[in-house]
């Protein structure tokens, strides 16, 4: 690369760094190319992308912003993993690293706080951005459920008995 590649590589990583929810930092030693790319097609389906850079370009990117503090995470084979759901690159990377016992996530952050490899753990096991928003959907649609059926019952009750007139007349 040359020097104006790489400084246009380290203010491309540092928005990325900045908008992302959540970063995982991870040793990537002895993975076969058909494991990165395995690893970079779960994180893609799960919403999150996967870079290999220089370890300095990756400092430099992080200074002055929140994560900051991670940079000492930089030593060695490193990967990022980043999404804007701050629960789907931890996900993504503790699901594969549970296969993979080659990827060894160092740790991380979510937007100002610093984890360490336990604390990506913990945060990979919290539903998603979607699972919440599907149990609060299904949390306010419930109550409508129940009214619905309530005020549907009482109707149906009284037709069933103007019913039951009816063809006690007619049998009469």
């Amino acid at each position: 690369m040359e020097r104006a590649e790489k400084s246009e590589f380290v203010s491309e990583m540092k928005q990325t760094l900045e908008g992302a929810g959540s970063v995982v930092v991870a040793h990537y030693a002895g993975l076969t190319v058909a494991d990165m790319t395995e690893f970079r097609s779960g994180m893609r389906a799960a919403g999150g992308t996967v870079k290999v850079a220089k370890n300095r370009l990756v400092k430099l990117a992080l200074e002055g912003t929140d994560g900051a503090a991670m940079s000492d995470l930089f030593q060695g084979q490193t990967l990022i993993a980043y999404a804007e759901d701050p629960v789907a690159a931890p996900k993504a990377a503790s699901e594969f690293a549970k296969k993979n016992e080659k990827l060894v996530i160092l740790g991380g952050a979510m937007g100002a706080t610093m984890l360490d490899a336990n604390g990506v753990k913990a945060l990979a096991t919290m539903p998603s951005l979607d699972e919440l928003r599907a149990k609060i959907i299904g949390m306010v649609n419930t109550p409508a459920q129940r009214i619905a059926m309530l005020t549907k019952a009482p109707a149906g009750a009284v037709a069933r008995v103007i019913g039951a007139y009816a063809q006690k007349e007619e049998a009469a």
